[in-house]
């Protein structure tokens, strides 16, 4: 059976008690921290840069799954690699040549993460696979948090399940937005491994009771039939 994985998104966290929030993060079974980054361009929000990255750094040995909603990327691999990135994941449509961005994030010795948001025909990033580690599929808008889980994008990690299983590598499918107790199964049964899920544990009273339910409902849902 697939083992699932959560990334907490510290977008929902209290940035006033970051540290607090990451060493508490860091003693749940999460194996993930999701890290967006926003540049008021790409998406309308504002949030943080590498050196609010640098400086959590030190609290955790969690994989920092950083996430780049930013216009040309390439411009700033390097700045996240040094600020303590474990994995990069940048925008099929915010990158005017993705494949040079995508080898500058592999080049510099971390994962490269393959984004694309809900209106995104999937089947474009298939060029681009070879050099992909991870496709991360929006289930809302980007931009900010607390939003929705739009159901409509069960077919986007359906299609790039299907994209993956003729590859002779494995690429895990992670999903972001609205995952909740009440959408991971449905994402899990489509396809995904890697749920990004902020306000369902930042907001929860108890972070690590509450990653524990979403890992036991993901895990509960592979190998069921989807419904929708």
């Amino acid at each position: 059976m697939k083992k699932p994985v959560i990334s907490p998104s510290i977008l929902s966290a209290d940035f006033s008690q970051l540290g607090k929030v990451i060493r508490t993060t860091s003693e749940t079974a999460a194996e993930y921290i999701h890290i967006d980054v926003m540049d008021g361009c790409f998406v309308p929000n504002l949030t943080i840069g590498p050196c609010v990255i640098s400086s959590i750094r030190r609290y955790t040995n969690k994989v920092f799954d950083v996430h780049l909603m930013i216009e040309e990327p390439i411009r700033y691999i390097d700045d996240y690699v040094k600020a303590g990135a474990d994995i990069i994941t940048v925008h099929y449509e915010a990158c005017s040549d993705l494949k040079a961005t995508l080898k500058k994030i592999r080049a510099a010795g971390v994962r490269a993460g393959l984004s694309v948001k809900p209106r995104t025909d999937v089947s474009a990033i298939r060029p681009y696979l070879r050099y992909t580690d991870m496709i991360l599929i929006m289930t809302v808008e980007p931009g900010f948090g607390g939003q929705s889980f739009i159901y409509d994008t069960i077919e986007n990690i359906k299609t790039a399940k299907r994209m993956t299983a003729r590859l002779k590598r494995r690429i895990p499918i992670e999903v972001d937005g609205g995952i909740t107790p009440d959408t991971i199964g449905e994402a899990a049964r489509a396809g995904a491994e890697i749920f990004v899920a902020g306000s369902a544990v930042y907001k929860a009273k108890n972070i690590s009771a509450a990653v524990d339910d979403l890992l036991f409902r993901a895990g509960s849902a592979y190998g069921t039939k989807s419904v929708h």
